[in-house]
C-alpha cells in the first residue's frame, strides 16, 4: 500500500509543477485558480508522501517521489508545453527510469 502512495504523491508533484507551468500563461483569475490547483497538489503530495515514509525507508521513498516526479514533469513539459525532446533529454530520463526501478526493486 506504501508503494502506491508514494506513486500517486509523485503524481500529485507532477500536477503542481503543472499548475506552476499553466499558471505562467494565464492571467488574471485563471492564475489564481491555477495558483489554488498548485497548493492543493502541494497539499496532497507532501501528505501522501508522510504517510508513506512512515513504512518505508525515507531515503528510498523520497529518491522515488523526487523520480516519479522529475520524469512525469518533463513529460508534461514536452507533451503539454511543447518543450524539445531531444536525444540526450529523453537518454538522461530513461536512466532515471531505470534507477527508480531499481530501487523499488533492491528495497525491503
Amino acid at each position: 500500500m506504501n508503494w502506491i502512495l508514494i506513486i500517486i504523491a509523485g503524481l500529485f508533484e507532477v500536477a503542481f509543477a503543472a499548475c506552476l507551468g499553466k499558471a505562467k500563461e494565464t492571467t488574471e483569475i485563471e492564475t489564481t485558480y491555477w495558483y489554488i490547483g498548485f497548493l492543493a497538489c502541494l497539499t496532497m503530495s507532501m501528505l501522501l508522501l508522510i504517510k508513506a515514509t512512515e513504512e518505508l525507508p525515507i531515503g528510498t521513498a523520497y529518491a522515488i517521489w523526487t523520480g516519479i516526479g522529475a520524469v512525469g514533469t518533463v513529460l508534461v513539459g514536452i507533451f503539454i508545453f511543447k518543450e524539445p525532446a531531444t536525444f540526450w533529454r529523453l537518454f538522461f530520463i530513461s536512466t532515471l527510469i531505470i534507477s527508480i526501478v531499481g530501487l523499488k526493486v533492491v528495497s525491503h
